[in-house]
């Protein structure tokens, strides 16, 4: 049983799908910090340049859990969303495939982030075909931190595998002893960017969010994603 252990994040890059894909399992990190990063925006391409699109939270709760993060519903950033995402994306292949479910995320009023997070994490799955159980940290009993929480989680939902981002950062900040010491591998994710045709671009952009490879590549995107490794 393998497990993968992140903060929830904004229509994330295709390397976190990638990463996903691997595993039978995903906790997502609801009660962990906020980590500003990406939990909150993403980008997508726009005249050939990269531009983020950002959620944005009431600034009293960029410390506070991630289930506790509300949005600034006071700024009108769900209009300004689709109009980026419509004028960008209107001609590709596959817009019309996911516009529909796009245009009614952003006409609703959402109150928290994890919510919303929560919500177009499940629909890009499913669009992906990727089949994970996704769990709420919440709903565990975990009260460690750093690797021994990590360790902690992967008992409590069975895993016998925790699959870790990619690089060396997180080789050195992981006590990978602790692991051993439960008999709980730990793998590291193989992943590189991908490439693929991206419409009305001079030049590719690599790592934007999922939504660009969608619309690009439609029901072809998993297995570009999967192959990523492989040269």
């Amino acid at each position: 049983m393998k497990v993968v252990i992140h903060q929830p994040q904004f229509f994330p890059y295709p390397g976190f799908f990638h990463k996903l894909s691997l595993a039978d399992k995903y906790v997502i990190l609801d009660n962990t910090q906020y980590d500003k990063r990406y939990t909150n925006r993403n980008k997508i391409s726009a005249n050939s340049k990269p531009i983020w699109l950002t959620v944005p939270i009431n600034k009293k709760h960029k410390f506070s859990p991630n289930n506790q993060v509300e949005i600034n519903n006071e700024i009108k950033w769900q209009n300004d969303h689709w109009k980026k995402i419509y004028h960008s994306y209107k001609n590709t292949k596959f817009f019309d495939k996911y516009s529909k479910y796009l245009k009614d995320i952003f006409s609703k009023e959402w109150a928290l982030l994890l919510e919303l997070n929560f919500e177009t994490m499940k629909k890009t799955l499913e669009w992906l075909d990727i089949k994970v159980e996704i769990i709420k940290e919440s709903d565990l009993k975990i009260n460690s931190t750093s690797t021994q929480r990590l360790v902690d989680i992967c008992k409590q939902v069975d895993a016998d595998t925790y699959i870790s981002g990619r690089g060396l950062p997180n080789k050195k900040y992981m006590e990978e002893s602790l692991f051993k010491n439960e008999d709980i591998k730990l793998e590291f994710q193989d992943y590189s960017s991908i490439t693929y045709e991206q419409k009305n671009v001079e030049s590719f952009i690599p790592d934007l969010s999922i939504l660009d490879l969608l619309f690009n590549c439609g029901e072809d995107s998993l297995e570009l994603i999967q192959n990523s490794n492989k040269s």
